[in-house]
């Protein structure tokens, strides 16, 4: 493919190329595999830690120059000599200390979690299994506040999505970016880190124009790159997302369960 010819194309995990119940359908690998063989960019860019986006990377079979985690507080590229196949080429840290005790106090009963810059997930309360890996260790709050953060993670199962959000509003967390998922799920990331902040920098280390960049998501953590994409290029929200999502979209395509993601790239 000539190099004019060639789009820049990230895509959210969970949503997106994955359901709800983790299964990657054939249309779906089909379509990342013929454009990762016909020469475009086909990368992840998620809101997971480092050791639960590489193996999606291996059901792909998909080898990307670059892979954007931790909502772009991490991005890989690829390195030969890891035996992971990629190093760490830009991280982005802060400090959780203000942040954690601030929520500590406004939500009784919460989970919490701290990833560091290696993707290392040390958490104290009940999470789902499915985010515990084999890095993952359950430690004591005040050990949470002494870990430098590329993202901090909030539970509180025990709110509805509604409660939570207004928790959230009057915490007045301005020092920090942060996401509400779609249950009571708070994603924190250093101030003004976004997928977007790193998927505008793969672009720039790919030389790729801003309107041959596709952004494909479905959750409120893919706003910033939907909208990013949107401006020159392509930003096309999943059919189930949100209002929020959609409004930031200039496409929608069909829901996750639906082959959405497969539909949309087969345009390309």
């Amino acid at each position: 493919m000539a190099p004019g010819d060639t789009w820049l194309v990230a895509l959210d995990v969970d949503g997106t190329i994955m359901t709800e119940g983790g299964s990657i359908s054939d249309a779906v690998r089909g379509e990342i595999q013929r454009l990762r063989d016909q020469g475009h960019q086909v990368m992840i860019a998620t809101g997971r830690s480092v050791d639960m986006t590489l193996p999606v990377l291996e059901r792909l079979d998909l080898h990307s120059d670059y892979v954007v985690c931790s909502n772009g507080a991490i991005t890989l590229g690829r390195d030969d000599t890891d035996n992971t196949g990629y190093s760490p080429v830009y991280i982005e840290e802060f400090d959780p200390r203000d942040v954690l005790t601030t929520i500590s106090d406004k939500l009784e009963g919460a989970g919490y979690a701290v990833e560091d810059a290696h993707g290392n997930m040390f958490y104290k309360g009940d999470f789902p299994q499915a985010s515990i890996t084999d890095t993952s260790r359950e430690v004591d709050f005040d050990e949470l506040l002494t870990i430098s953060a590329t993202r901090v993670v909030v539970l509180s199962p025990s709110h509805s999505l509604e409660e939570f959000l207004e928790i959230v509003e009057s915490m007045g967390l301005h020092k920090v970016s942060y996401n509400v998922g779609w249950t009571a799920w708070l994603d924190i990331a250093p101030f003004g880190v976004t997928k977007a902040t790193a998927m505008e920098r793969v672009r720039s280390l790919l030389d790729i124009p801003a309107d041959r960049v596709m952004a494909v998501g479905d959750g409120r953590n893919d706003i910033d790159m939907l909208t990013w994409a949107a401006r020159s290029g392509r930003g096309v929200a999943m059919g189930q997302a949100p209002d929020d999502v959609l409004a930031v979209a200039s496409e929608v395509t069909g829901a996750d369960v639906d082959d959405g993601l497969a539909a949309v790239l087969a345009t390309l």
